[in-house]
């Protein structure tokens, strides 16, 4: 590493955006039973295992008020096609609250795989580390004193950019872990309402936001593919420009691709809704 406290400090903020970005990759290809240790989804089985009883209660509930709203008298409910049609909604029901985790497990195994297959047809199993052009390095390190007044400046305000940028993209990833979570504890509640022909419009709502959840990773590993692709052929350093302006154009255009990277990531839900017409 360079000696000049310039460089360095942007050699630091790229290590930080470096090494959260390298941590995305490896989150996106995690499971939730892994997740920090797989501590946290010990907790998330227990409470889903205890919001269980809860959805059982809901289920008779939206069963007898689905059945009150769709029948016109007791009688019809003795018809055998009604009370087949009455009798296979209850079961799928019953079968989605009692086995919703292993469904919505299963659901996001299928979508780990579509994420695989696009890691491996990107060609891509980690992202291309971003670094400062040894052309802007030595035109730094020549600068005198009071030509670098302006670099540090220059320098702190990009740093900070890119130290921010770097923050945020990690925490949307982390926090799609954290609804996946919430999604998987309170699952039975939901799920419940398929019992129900007037309710179950809230069961389908939540597998379609479940989904789009999951399917939020492959948006933001494509997103990271792309910018790993920038990052393998930066921009143009204009060796004949100052070594303010250089840095300035440099960090001006790679702070203006994060943005891209960290904005695509953040409306990762919007742009999974739009795709799923949600």
């Amino acid at each position: 590493m360079s000696d000049n406290w310039v460089v360095q400090n942007l050699e630091n903020a790229l290590d930080t955006w470096n090494e959260k970005l390298s941590e995305i990759w490896g989150l996106l290809t995690q499971s939730p039973q892994d997740f920090k240790g797989g501590g946290i989804w010990e907790v998330i089985v227990n409470i889903n295992s205890a919001v269980q009883a809860i959805g059982y209660a809901l289920l008779v509930l939206f069963f007898v008020i689905g059945m009150v709203k769709t029948c016109s008298s007791f009688v019809e409910v003795k018809k055998p096609e009604h009370a087949l049609k009455l009798f296979v909604r209850f079961a799928i029901a019953k079968g989605l609250v009692t086995w919703g985790m292993e469904l919505m497990l299963a659901m996001f195994d299928i979508v780990q795989g579509i994420i695989s297959t696009i890691m491996n047809s990107a060609g891509l199993g980690a992202n291309s580390d971003t670094t400062l052009p040894d052309e802007m390095v030595t035109a730094i390190e020549e600068c005198g004193f009071f030509e670098s007044i302006p670099l540090w400046a220059v320098t702190l305000i990009g740093s900070l950019f890119i130290t921010v940028l770097s923050f945020i993209l990690i925490l949307t990833v982390y926090g799609r872990f954290f609804k996946i979570y919430m999604f998987t504890a309170l699952a039975p509640i939901p799920f419940s309402t398929f019992a129900g022909e007037p309710t179950q419009n809230v069961g389908r709502s939540f597998v379609k936001s479940y989904c789009g959840v999951l399917l939020e990773g492959a948006v933001i590993i494509l997103a990271c593919i792309i910018f790993s692709l920038y990052a393998s052929s930066p921009p143009q350093v204009d060796t004949s420009a100052a070594a303010v302006t250089m840095v300035w154009k440099y960090v001006g255009e790679l702070v203006f691709n994060m943005l891209v990277l960290v904005g695509t990531v953040k409306m990762s839900d919007r742009i999974i809704h739009e795709m799923m017409g949600m």
